[in-house]
């Protein structure tokens, strides 16, 4: 066989891979092809396609300067107009900001004078972007709806989906969740059902996901996940869009209890060669937070740090292990430099669980207490049910801390019911954990062991080690107990596993609030336990409670 017979064979067998979504094979076809005959125009772009799906930054790029180039030559000025607008929107992707802008540029002054045409829509797309980067909503929603229009107009199924995923962000971000939803919805109808290219899909796919799991909408985030990975699991050769689908997988897998296959997913996309950094650094930190969890404290820390090293913020996860190895100055530094750093609402509800927890057992009540309330309000604004799980839960372990059981209780109960159909076990177990001390506070010796036991149950399923140390202890029995703690501080610590403060405890026992301090203090060390409720969980796993 000639040369040139085996480059027309080798292109007819590319253009085959590339509709047969077989991106390795078509890059590998189609640069053969090239490299026996230059491409025309329109297989430079199916090059191109397949070169990024495949993470080919560089040949991919290569491949569409040619393609734009041999539309000038053949005087077609969109298409010219399209390849220089899908370059420069890739190098915008990669952080390329000033080629980026070079390129949409020639892709303006291409489209001059042209009139109406769809490539205009396109152009629209970096414009949203930016608007949302600095938190304009409204102008960004303004724009998306004229996107929208061209798209449907020209019938341009990618354009169309596009706009409307950046559309429903730009109302999600600005408190509309429910015309937000609906507009990631259409995207995604949109993506699934009509002839949206692998590259557009891809797009649509990943952020309607990442914008159901910034707003906490769990149960679209899992449904549309769930076609994000069929998707992907269809094309064994995909390169792009593999990692983020897995860490996307692997946070749901994680709120959902699957711990360790959450970890296998995260591991599989760390580990991958063709993962980029921001993916990368998504799966250490989700490994970090399993290790964390399970109390391996020093595979998070190494997780953690890859994170950091990969461009990601290791934060709030980072905060809450320096609280787990005790270091407390270090976590209050940490979370309140990640929360008045945040701008957005929704960026602060990542972070604020952690701050309350944290100021909590640095006695910052007050701190503690306006971290609740800011979440509140932020679960008000957008108003879906782990939100309000996570508001009602903060607000319950604040009003705790302020020995207000009557008042925690509700909220509390709350949290647990969302928790519980979500599904998300170990958040449901430490709410269970709360709900026993209120029990406890207010007498109900009978429903604080029955809470602590459902906790305990959920936490050894896990492996949740450090949880499950405050709630079953090394030190097993009462008599134990006694032989070690003074019997001024069994007293203490009954009173005190009965939510009373350190000052009503001196009171009744006509002691000194700084005598009882140093008393909880002494309990502390000589059970080997964090915090006051862990020693209240102790005392009622080991009798130390009279009902």
């Amino acid at each position: 066989m000639t040369t040139s017979a085996q480059g027309i064979d080798a292109l007819t067998d590319g253009r085959a891979a590339f509709a047969q979504h077989r991106w390795e094979d078509a890059y590998a076809l189609l640069s053969a092809a090239d490299r026996t005959q230059p491409l025309g125009s329109r297989d430079l772009g199916l090059l191109a396609r397949s070169a990024g799906l495949t993470r080919r930054d560089h040949a991919a790029a290569v491949a569409q300067e040619r393609e734009y180039e041999a539309c000038l030559a053949e005087k077609d000025e969109l298409r010219a107009a399209r390849a220089a607008f899908w370059y420069g929107f890739r190098l915008t992707s990669l952080g390329e900001t000033g080629r980026a802008q070079a390129w949409l540029g020639r892709c303006e002054h291409l489209i001059e004078n042209h009139g109406d045409c769809a490539e205009r829509g396109y152009l629209m797309i970096p414009r949203i972007h930016g608007l949302l980067h600095v938190g304009d909503t409204d102008g960004a929603h303004a724009v998306a709806v004229g996107a929208m229009a061209i798209g449907d107009r020209f019938g341009e199924p990618d354009l169309s989906s596009l706009a409307r995923q950046l559309g429903g962000r730009a109302l999600i971000e600005s408190g509309d969740v429910a015309g937000g939803m609906q507009l990631l919805d259409d995207a995604m109808l949109i993506a699934t059902t009509e002839p949206v290219s692998e590259l557009g899909k891809g797009l649509v796919y990943c952020a309607v996901v990442g914008s159901c799991q910034r707003i906490f909408a769990v149960d679209r985030a899992r449904e549309w996940s769930d076609v994000l990975d069929s998707w992907r699991a269809a094309q064994s050769q995909l390169g792009m869009f593999n990692g983020t689908c897995r860490v996307h997988r692997a946070e749901l897998m994680q709120l959902g209890g699957a711990w360790s296959n959450a970890l296998d997913e995260a591991v599989i996309v760390s580990s991958g060669a063709s993962a980029d950094e921001r993916e990368r650094a998504a799966a250490y930190y989700e490994q970090a937070e399993i290790h964390r969890l399970r109390g391996s404290e020093a595979d998070a820390e190494r997780a953690y740090e890859r994170t950091s090293e990969l461009g990601g913020d290791p934060q709030p996860g980072l905060a809450l292990l320096r609280l787990q190895q005790g270091r407390l100055d270090v976590a209050v530094g940490a979370i309140r430099r990640a929360v008045s750093t945040t701008r957005t609402s929704l960026g602060r509800a990542r972070f604020l669980p952690a701050h309350v927890e944290i100021m909590l057992a640095a006695g910052e009540q007050e701190h503690a207490a306006e971290a609740a309330r800011d979440l509140a309000a932020i679960a008000e604004k957008y108003d879906t049910p782990v939100l309000r799980a996570m508001s009602a839960q903060a607000r319950g372990f604040v009003a705790l801390a302020a020995s207000e059981p009557v008042k925690a209780l509700p909220l509390l109960r709350d949290a647990l019911s969302i928790w519980l159909v979500v599904p998300a076990p170990y958040a449901a177990a430490r709410v269970r954990v709360g709900l026993a001390a209120a029990y406890a506070a207010l007498g109900d010796t009978d429903g604080a062991r029955l809470e602590f036991a459902a906790a305990r149950t959920v936490f050894a399923g896990l492996a949740a080690a450090p949880d499950l140390l405050q709630l079953v202890h090394p030190l097993a029995d009462q008599e134990v107990a006694s032989s070690i703690l003074s019997s001024r501080e069994l007293q203490v610590l009954r009173l005190a596993a009965t939510g009373r403060t350190n000052k009503e405890i001196a009171t009744e026992l006509v002691l000194s609030t700084r005598t009882v301090d140093r008393h909880v203090s002494n309990i502390l060390t000589k059970l080997s336990v964090p915090s006051r409720a862990a020693a209240t969980a102790y005392a009622y796993e080991n009798g130390l409670i009279d009902s």
